[in-house]
C-alpha cells in the first residue's frame, strides 16, 4: 500500500476482538483506511479478514505499544506508507485483580505500562503527527476504575486514574490546536468471549441489555470524532441501564 493523501487513516492500539475489533470496523465503514494494533501480528488475522470481507481496507502491525522504539516506527510507517492520521485510538484494557498485600512489584508496573504509558506513548505520538496539521481525533478507553478504585483493583485503579488525567491536560494543550482528545469511560461488563466464559452472572444479563454491545461503542466513538468543534465531548460515560451509580 502506497501513501494516500486522499485517504485517512485509523489507528486502533489494541484491536482485539471486542471493543477494539469494533472500533476499527466501525471507522473502516467510513472509508478510513483502518491499522489494528496487537502485540502478535496472528492475533489480528480474523478482524482483518472480517474488514475485508465488508469491503473496507486494513493494514494489521504487530507492535508492543509499551515499546518507545517501535511506537514512533509504528506512527512513521503509517505517516509514510499508508495515509496521514485522522483517527488514533488508544484502548488497551489491562485489568487485572490482585489482593493488595500480594501485590508485587513486577505486576505493578506491568499493568502501569499497558493501560498508562503505553497511552502517553500513543498520544503523544498522534499529537506529533496531528499538530501541524491542525486537526485529528485523539480517544481514549477508559474504565469505571478511571473513576474509583475497588478491592483487588490498586494496581488497574491507579494506571487508568492517571491515564484519565493525562488525557485531561493534553486535551487542555491540543483542543486550541484544533485536536479532539476525548476519554470514553466504559461502566460495566462488555458482550465478549471472556465474559461469557469466566463471569457468566454477568453474560446471562445480555438478553435484557445488561451488558455493553461492543458495536454500540464503537458507534459512540465514531459520533464523538464527527462532533464539530464548538460542541466537543471531553469525556463521554457510557454503561447498561441496569449499570449502578
Amino acid at each position: 500500500v502506497g501513501v494516500s493523501e486522499q485517504k485517512k487513516a485509523c489507528l486502533v492500539i489494541g484491536a482485539g476482538d471486542a471493543t477494539g475489533g469494533a472500533i476499527a470496523k466501525r471507522f473502516a465503514q467510513e472509508g478510513l483506511i483502518v491499522v489494528p494494533v496487537r502485540r502478535k501480528l496472528e492475533h489480528l488475522d480474523s478482524l482483518a479478514e472480517e474488514i475485508r470481507d465488508e469491503g473496507g481496507q486494513v493494514m494489521p502491525i504487530g507492535c508492543d505499544a509499551r515499546q518507545e522504539d517501535q511506537m514512533i516506527a509504528l506512527f512513521d510507517r503509517i505517516e509514510m506508507e499508508i495515509a496521514p492520521l485522522e483517527v488514533v485510538v488508544f484502548n488497551i484494557g489491562a485489568n487485572a485483580r490482585f489482593d493488595f498485600l500480594d501485590l508485587e512489584t513486577r505486576k505493578f508496573t506491568k499493568i502501569w505500562e499497558l493501560a498508562c504509558f503505553s497511552g502517553f506513548l500513543t498520544c503523544r505520538e498522534a499529537a506529533r503527527r496531528m499538530v501541524p496539521r491542525g486537526k485529528g481525533t485523539i480517544l481514549v478507553t477508559g474504565a469505571s476504575a478511571s473513576m474509583k478504585g475497588f478491592a483487588g483493583g490498586a494496581a488497574f485503579a491507579s494506571a487508568k486514574f492517571a491515564l484519565r488525567g493525562m488525557t485531561q491536560a493534553m486535551a487542555r494543550e491540543l483542543w486550541p490546536k484544533g485536536i479532539h482528545v476525548a476519554h470514553v469511560v466504559i461502566d460495566g461488563a462488555i458482550d465478549t468471549e471472556f465474559i461469557r466464559e469466566f463471569w457468566p452472572q454477568a453474560y446471562a444479563k445480555k438478553e435484557q441489555d445488561g451488558i455493553l454491545n461492543p458495536e454500540h461503542i464503537a458507534e459512540n466513538y465514531w459520533q464523538i470524532h464527527c462532533q464539530p468543534r464548538d460542541a466537543w465531548t471531553l469525556e463521554m460515560d457510557l454503561k447498561p441501564w441496569i449499570e449502578t451509580f
